[in-house]
């Protein structure tokens, strides 16, 4: 298996789960110049990382490249054991992909939008403020448990990335003592640990 990646973006949590799951993988690099390559976009016609090569199947987008991990591994017992753990892990997995992540994205790329400072700012700001409402639900859903869905699942390194990237734009969330335990649970992980490393950032 290759997996492309930027530092520290999203392919990360798809990294992870890769180490939790020990099997052999290789790292390729994309550069963000890189990503509007013909031969990239030969890959993913939308120009992003991650993608996952594994034989003559090339896959997107990291809820598809975990649930596809886990069809291959489901001894690992990451993705549930019930339709209905299943189902939860799904919900919060979508949950950070579909709401976490595309807000997050409006932080990262609020100039994409406008060419003018002042409404850059605005959507930044909007953008910091949705995110702080979706990191108190994750916060009270993470009451009383030490991951999303109950156990340790896929969903988790996605959530843990975006931690990553709230840290880095001092978006705190120290006020959410549930998700900040979450957060150093999850960084003190062997596995998360030997993924940082394989990217140069433990």
């Amino acid at each position: 298996m290759k997996l492309y990646y930027m530092t520290g973006a999203c392919p990360l949590a798809s990294q992870i789960v890769l180490e939790w799951i020990g099997t052999p993988y290789e790292l390729q690099l994309v550069e963000r110049t890189a990503l509007r390559n013909p031969e990239f976009l030969a890959l993913n016609p939308v120009g992003s990382v991650p993608v996952l090569v594994d034989g003559s199947l090339t896959l997107t987008q990291n809820p598809a490249i975990v649930e596809y991990l886990l069809e291959k591994h489901p001894e690992t017992g990451l993705h549930g054991k019930t339709p209905e753990e299943r189902a939860e892990v799904r919900r919060w997995l979508s949950f950070c992909n579909s709401d976490l992540h595309r807000t997050f994205s409006m932080i990262f790329g609020a100039a994409s939008y406008s060419e003018d400072p002042a409404v850059q700012n605005i959507l930044t700001q909007k953008s910091v403020d949705r995110v702080q409402f979706l990191f108190g639900v994750a916060d009270k859903n993470l009451e009383g448990k030490q991951y999303q869905a109950g156990n340790r699942s896929i969903a988790d390194p996605y959530l843990y990335t975006i931690l990553r990237w709230a840290k880095a734009k001092q978006v705190d969330f120290s006020d959410k003592p549930n998700l900040s335990a979450f957060f150093d649970r999850m960084d003190a992980d062997a596995g998360v640990q030997a993924a940082l490393k394989k990217q140069g950032l433990a």
